[in-house]
């Protein structure tokens, strides 16, 4: 296991490496479901904005 001994040698703590990388590819899968369970919700939403534009737009300052 070339990798571990890669990490081992660069003085890398392993448990938290593995940890860090487990919590990224739990937050990324939460967004993905989010994002496809809430798919009509935004279409919906960018379809009026396309039709629309932004609700108060006149007020931005930019």
């Amino acid at each position: 296991m070339q990798l571990l001994e890669d990490a081992k040698g660069l003085g890398i703590d392993i448990s938290r490496a593995a940890e860090t990388g487990i919590a990224k590819v739990i937050a990324a899968e939460k967004t993905r479901r989010w994002q496809e369970e809430n798919k009509q919700a935004i279409e919906g939403w960018n379809d009026y904005v396309r039709r629309n534009g932004l609700p108060l737009a006149k007020y931005r300052p930019f």
